[in-house]
This record gives structure tokens, C-alpha cells and sequence, in this order.
């Protein structure tokens, strides 16, 4: 199923009135449980605080049996369409690394991949491994060694260490975020992110979610900010 959201708040509205926004496209990734779709809402929430428009396409297919899940998220004003097309983002967020793998096609010449190094291998993978023992699991290694052919600017994130240092393991979604926020072309304030975050997820949770996002951002430069330009 894929769905489209508008979100976009105007004077008439009673919210801040849209500021023009550089374009940028990021497509995200990840298995059922990780918790994309939050992570989805939130960047789209921060949007909407700042008066930035977006417009976002889901696909959940199996996801609730950790199936592989997808949204594409475009920021700009000119923005028509929800769907990224192939060779069209500017970044891929991926929750788990085989899922960056997975959705390469659509990054553009010079993107930037941020993946988590977590892998869940599928079932098929596993059955092959029973068949076969002498059978390797694909490795992040792997991954990064196959995303190469397509971009140099590959940054893996340990996003589960640096949630569980935040008090929460399943705040590894809000770690990948505080990293994108940094990234110079990306057009949403951090400010308003944290809002969003503070308002979507659940109250008892906001403050390691909180501590996450700002680990997430200090984490990158580390990792991400000797690949593309950051924020300061």
C-alpha cells in the first residue's frame, strides 16, 4: 500500500508561513519494528512547525513481520509528486544496511548513504545457511563494498551502541536522524525536529529520544561530516 501526504502550513492556518526550502529528496529504509514511519511523521511534523512543505510516500508491504518498509520524502516547494524517482535522492537513510543495498537505484550521482550497521538477515539468506554451512552471511563490509560502485560518500552509524549510551535501544531511528540533520543541504531546522520529536513520541520516552537526536548529531561528525558538508 502507498499512501501521499501534504503537509504544509500557511498563514490561513493559523501556523508559520512557508519559507522557501532548497529541494531535497531522502529515501528511507528499513525492516518492520524499526520504527521508519515514526521517523517518517517526525520529519514531517518539523515541516510543518517550520513552514516547509513535503510530501511523503509510504510502502509498508510485509513490514509488520519485519518485511522490508520504505518512504519517500521530499522537501521543496516545487515538490509534485511524494515518489523519488530512480537516480532522483539526495541521501538514503537506511535502518538496516541490507536495505540501503536494496533501494541503491535510487540515489542520485554523488549521494550520500547514511546506514546503520545493523543486519538482520532475511529468511532466505538463513535458509541457505541451514543448506550450507560453509555459507558467509552478507557482512556491513559487504554492503559498503557494493554501495561503492555507486557513491564514495558512504557513512556507516553503530546506531544501536549509540541509542542504547542514550538509555534506549529503540531510539536507533531518532540516532539516524540527528545525523541527516546535520547535513548542510538538508532543509529542516533542527529546532524543529526537536519539537517534533518531543511531540510524537511517547512522553515517558521524550528525553533519551532527545539525548539520542543530539548523539546522533555529534556522532556524525565523526563518520559523516569528512564525506559532505555539515552544519556547523
Amino acid at each position: 500500500m502507498r499512501e501521499a501526504v501534504s503537509i504544509r502550513l500557511d498563514k490561513a492556518q493559523g501556523g508559520r508561513v512557508s519559507m522557501p526550502a532548497k529541494e531535497f529528496s531522502v529515501y528511507m529504509s528499513g525492516v518492520g519494528g524499526q520504527g521508519l514511519v515514526l521517523l517518517s511523521n517526525v520529519i514531517g511534523a518539523a515541516c510543518a512547525y517550520a513552514g516547509v512543505r513535503a510530501l511523503t510516500g509510504e510502502q509498508h508491504g510485509l513490514s509488520q513481520r519485519s518485511g522490508s518498509i520504505n518512504v519517500h520524502m521530499r522537501i521543496g516547494e516545487d515538490i509534485r509528486s511524494p515518489l523519488i524517482p530512480i537516480g532522483g535522492a539526495d541521501a538514503i537513510l537506511a535502518l538496516e544496511a541490507l536495505e540501503a543495498l536494496r533501494y541503491v537505484e535510487y540515489l542520485k550521482s554523488g549521494g550520500v548513504v547514511l546506514m546503520n550497521t545493523r543486519i538482520q538477515h532475511p529468511i532466505i539468506e538463513t535458509a541457505a545457511h541451514m543448506k550450507d554451512k560453509t555459507a558467509k552471511y552478507m557482512s556491513v563490509d559487504d554492503v559498503k563494498k557494493r554501495l561503492s560502485q555507486v557513491t564514495d560518500k558512504i557513512a556507516a552509524v553503530d546506531a544501536l551502541a549509540i541509542a542504547k549510551s542514550a538509555g534506549n535501544p529503540l531510539t536507533e531511528n531518532v540516532v539516524m536522524l540527528g545525523a541527516l540533520a546535520t547535513l548542510e543541504d538538508f532543509p529542516v531546522p533542527e529546532d524543529a525536529l526537536r519539537q517534533s520529536i518531543a511531540d510524537n513520541v511517547p512522553k515517558k520516552a521524550v528525553d533519551m529520544n532527545l539525548r539520542a537526536f543530539e548523539l546522533g548529531r555529534e556522532a556524525a561528525h565523526d563518520f559523516l561530516c569528512n564525506l559532505v558538508k555539515c552544519k556547523m
